[in-house]
């Protein structure tokens, strides 16, 4: 990991493409009026060098330089398999 890079962890929702994960981020908000707790989602593309992920994984990735038109994260590690 480079100094100050973001890292967030999800859950992965797709794995058909090669070399490419989309992950499923989800991060919660207190809402300005009424305080109540939010969960907002939010879809990534991930770079999955070597094609181990698989739908329902729990990642943790690493923002990078851009990859592709879209992939801007990178896989560090698979933290939970699927069972």
């Amino acid at each position: 990991m480079t100094k100050g890079s973001k890292v967030r962890e999800g859950m992965v929702v797709g794995n058909r493409m090669d070399k490419t994960v989309v992950v499923e981020l989800e991060r919660t908000v207190s809402h300005p009026f009424y305080s109540k707790t939010l969960r907002k989602k939010k879809k990534v593309k991930a770079h999955d060098g070597k094609n181990e992920c698989g739908i329902g994984d729990i990642v943790r990735l690493e923002e990078t330089r851009p990859l592709s038109r879209e992939k801007h994260w990178m896989v560090i590690e698979i933290v939970k398999r699927k069972e």
